[in-house]
Parts: structure tokens; sequence; C-alpha cells
């Protein structure tokens, strides 16, 4: 079975841009806009992996992934920061829970990479 990926990001660009990237793994991309249809959407399809952008509107991403964190149910899914926000940002993500931490202007291969390391220690 292909393993889930929930991206949950308020930009719609960047959005498709990660789903065109993610064509070369083998995966079921479910989408997301906001943190409230992100938790909704991480509680009903229990995704393997979740990309989140730091800087969502409302609650934001760091806030997203403490409660994401604290539900047994969506606790052990890793989540990647996918981010505009400088590496200053870090540490901030890391103490939120986040597995690891992506800027946009990275090559998209070393995305692709942290993608597939998460999705091969879930094998």
């Amino acid at each position: 079975m292909a393993k889930k990926i929930l991206i949950i990001e308020d930009n719609g660009d960047h959005r498709r841009i990660l789903v065109l990237q993610l064509r070369s793994i083998e995966c079921e991309i479910i989408e997301a806009s906001n943190s409230e249809d992100g938790i909704e959407k991480a509680l009903a399809e229990v995704p393997d992996l979740i990309l989140m952008d730091l800087g969502l509107p409302g609650i934001d991403g760091f806030e997203t992934t403490i409660r994401l964190k604290q539900n047994p149910q969506t606790a052990r899914i890793p989540v990647i920061a996918y981010t505009a926000l400088g590496r200053q940002f870090r540490d901030k993500a890391m103490a939120a829970g986040m597995a690891d931490f992506f800027i946009k202007t990275d090559p998209p291969e070393v995305l692709l990479e942290l993608v597939r390391k998460y999705l091969r220690g879930l094998e």
C-alpha cells in the first residue's frame, strides 16, 4: 500500500509545487490549506508523514504540530517543517515536536531525500 503524505500549506502554489516534487515518490498526497483542516485530515487519514508550513494563518505550524503530538492518534507521525522562515526557527520547530526542517528555497532534492528517509523508517 502506498504511503500517505499530508501537506499542510496555506499557499496553493506552494502546495502544487510540493505535489509535483513528490511525484517521483510512490505515495498518496492529502492536502490541507489551514491548521484546522490539517488536524482534521490527520485524524481521519492518519498519514505516514506530514509536511507542515510554519507560517499558517491563525494557528501556526508550531502550534498545529504541538496539538498533533498531544493526540495519541497522531503523536507518532513524523512532521517535517516546510517553511520560508529562516533557519533561526529550527530550534523552535524541533521544540514543537517536528522531526526535521526544510526551507522552501533549498534544492528540492533535499526535501525528497528527507521524505524518503522518514518513509523508509516506517518500513
